[in-house]
């Protein structure tokens, strides 16, 4: 399947980076592509979008709707075994924004995300794994963006100066920095 390579093909940057691969590689060993769909309610794969501008000095980010903070776009695999498909296909679903184009075609970062608790559409979803697949992607500021209102209530410019005062979610916030410093040599 095309995310195991993908996966097998990232190169971590240091130890941290280093174990998530492993212990995900072990994951994926043991349950297959069954983590590519949400019916694995313990772990499953998912995959973000770092959508830069073309100056590289601003995000691309959602107003999340459940956690209430401005996030990075990105989604569930639902079944597709490429996951730079699934950030293109989750970035036009949630910002509009149609024109891309990839600052890799490698995974930029392959992290292992604890998604607390919470209601979805009614539904109650316990505490799981995102098994997350980061790519980074560059868009104009003059596309026309839109909100997905059954998952955001924004889509903005942000500042990546700017970044600390618009997510509340610190760990992630550790984990957009780690790929904004790999994009931004």
């Amino acid at each position: 399947m095309y995310f195991i390579d993908a996966i097998k093909a990232y190169l971590p940057a240091d130890e941290e980076e280093q174990a998530e691969k492993e212990a995900i590689a072990a994951l994926l060993q043991e349950k297959g592509c069954t983590v590519l769909s949400r019916e694995n309610a313990l772990a499953h794969m998912t995959s973000t979008a770092m959508i830069f501008n073309e100056e590289k000095d601003k995000l691309l980010m959602v107003h999340h709707n459940i956690y209430d903070t401005w996030a990075c776009v990105g989604g569930h695999a639902d079944g597709m075994d490429d996951l730079l498909q699934v950030a293109l296909k989750e970035t036009e679903e949630e910002t509009g924004v149609k024109n891309l184009r990839s600052v890799s075609e490698q995974i930029l970062s392959l992290d292992i995300l604890q998604v607390a608790k919470h209601y979805k559409r009614g539904k109650y979803v316990p505490n799981h794994l995102h098994l997350n697949a980061t790519y980074g992607l560059i868009a104009s500021e003059n596309e026309p963006l839109r909100v997905k209102a059954d998952e955001n209530s924004a889509v903005m410019w942000v500042p990546i100066a700017e970044l600390d005062a618009y997510s509340k979610e610190p760990e992630f916030v550790k984990v957009y920095r780690k790929i904004i410093k790999k994009v931004i040599k």
